[in-house]
């Protein structure tokens, strides 16, 4: 297992931590997340390889799911979809998250989960803000059509057999069409065991404050089911008052595990009243875990260079807070190697302490954006037509 030195956090970060709530008991169907901590789908982020390291930190305590996986790109049996949804062994549960547009394709690709015993657990997005996305009619510009919703879900739940299918969406298109309590409703209807709701608007992107009295108002609307909260889980802390806040069933952590894998660790000790032991680790903690993140991804890859490649852009997410040159930064962003981002690293101040404030936001931060539908797309919210396939591209977010 990755290890990291506890000690206690110092000061501004070292203020007490009220006491941890008791850790809500999430049941995904038949399987139990305790403590009730998910990571998000994230493209390009959420692969086997990081996977693995925020396992590891946690103990395997908590539910990991795949970036997103498109539907026809499953059913067409897509070379670069097939290896994304291969679990290592000691994945349990296996978590896929799929995104589609069509309740035929959406059911055939979960039925295909099902008979080819690929997952455990099976995610549906609605929740990406892109514009080439929403332009289309798909992510979170979808649920505003609750007949499509509603037939997307009634298909993914009637093939799934014995897995248990969640959700995760939005508040809605923008605060004067939001479409979460409807959506809630319909998910509940049609046989969802979990929702996930993001704090946000499409239009707000992954910009502003999340909305956590939204997730507390889903969670009124829909006791039959568990409600998870997402948006701006940045420490352990945060998951904590989330919990407190919203009374949600758990926490689904997005943007702020980049380059800190180890915040799972934080989580679970968290969660089970140990809000002292969290990881500060030094810079040279720090590059260690790099190091081992590129080489995971290198090994999944199955190419070295390509995996150091992939990795670039996790570098300035681990680095972030501490005193690090803007050669040295240069230099990082174009290895090719793990002996040259192994020799670059070493050139560091690795005996830098933790900083005080590298906890707070990181990756997009991106708000104000205009919503971009089809044509008309908001005056019938039952009207299904006007969803084109070509929604279905391999864009992620949420």
């Amino acid at each position: 297992m990755t290890t990291l030195d506890l000690t206690p956090a110092t000061g501004p970060a070292a203020a007490p931590a009220q006491a941890a709530p008791a850790a809500p008991t999430l049941a995904i169907g038949p399987h139990t997340v305790q403590p009730p901590v998910v990571l998000a789908p994230m493209a390009g982020i959420t692969n086997a390889p990081f996977r693995t390291l925020c396992r590891e930190f946690s103990g395997g305590k908590g539910l990991f799911v795949s970036e997103m996986i498109t539907t026809r790109a499953l059913v067409e049996r897509n070379d670069k979809t097939m290896q994304l949804i291969h679990f290592d062994e000691t994945e349990k549960p296996r978590s896929i998250q799929l995104y589609g547009v069509d309740p035929v394709t959406v059911g055939k690709a979960v039925r295909m989960i099902v008979d080819e015993d690929r997952a455990d657990h099976i995610d549906l997005n609605f929740g990406c803000p892109v514009p080439k996305v929403t332009r289309k009619g798909g992510g979170s510009a979808l649920p505003y059509k609750r007949n499509l919703l509603r037939a997307i879900l009634r298909e993914a739940v009637g093939n799934a057999g014995d897995l248990p299918v969640t959700m995760k969406m939005r508040k809605g298109i923008d605060d004067d069409h939001l479409t979460y309590l409807d959506a809630g409703r319909i998910a509940v209807e049609e046989g969802v065991t979990a929702i996930a709701l993001h704090g946000r608007t499409t239009a707000q992107h992954y910009g502003g404050t999340a909305d956590w009295e939204a997730i507390a108002r889903l969670k009124e609307h829909v006791p039959e089911i568990p409600v998870l909260g997402n948006g701006d889980i940045w420490c352990a802390e945060d998951a904590l008052r989330m919990v407190r806040e919203t009374g949600c069933d758990g926490v689904v952590v997005g943007r702020g595990c980049l380059g800190r894998p180890w915040l799972f660790g934080d989580l679970v000790a968290a969660f089970e009243g140990r809000t002292d032991e969290l990881a500060r680790p030094t810079l040279r903690e720090v590059a260690a875990v790099m190091v081992r993140h590129a080489t995971l991804l290198g090994e999944w890859i199955g190419d070295e260079s390509r995996g150091v490649i992939d990795f670039r852009k996790h570098v300035a997410w681990y680095l972030k807070g501490f005193s690090v040159g803007s050669e040295m930064r240069k230099k990082l962003a174009v290895t090719s190697s793990l002996a040259e981002l192994d020799a670059h690293l070493s050139e560091l101040d690795l005996d830098q302490s933790w900083p005080d404030g590298a906890d707070g936001p990181r990756g997009r931060t991106s708000g104000n954006n205009r919503v971009v539908l089809p044509d008309g797309w908001l005056k019938d919210p039952y009207d299904c037509a006007g969803v084109s396939e070509e929604a279905e591209l391999d864009t992620s977010g949420g």
